[in-house]
């Protein structure tokens, strides 16, 4: 029997490859602050598109929705590496 993917399975899949490629930018030795950098100008840009389309631009509400989205997921990250680590 096949399992359906879920959408948790597609993100963490998501989230792997681009982890993979930032290890092969660095690898080819790119600075691992302008991969990062790269990434979250690359993920900004992508929200945007999807929150506007290839022509518009985000609102300044808009743009607040966006930076909350990322300060949760990046604490939703601390905090499971932190339970991870027993700290």
């Amino acid at each position: 029997m096949t399992k359906t993917k879920t959408d948790s399975d597609y993100h963490q899949e998501c989230t792997q490859r681009f982890i993979d490629l930032a290890n092969i930018l660095k690898d080819e030795g790119v600075s691992t602050n302008i991969v990062s950098n790269g990434l979250i100008t690359a993920a900004g840009l992508y929200a945007s598109y999807v929150a506007a389309g290839n022509d518009g631009g985000l609102t300044e509400s808009g743009v607040a929705k966006v930076a909350e989205i990322f300060r949760l997921e990046l604490e939703r990250l601390q905090k499971i590496k932190k339970a991870n680590s027993g700290v």
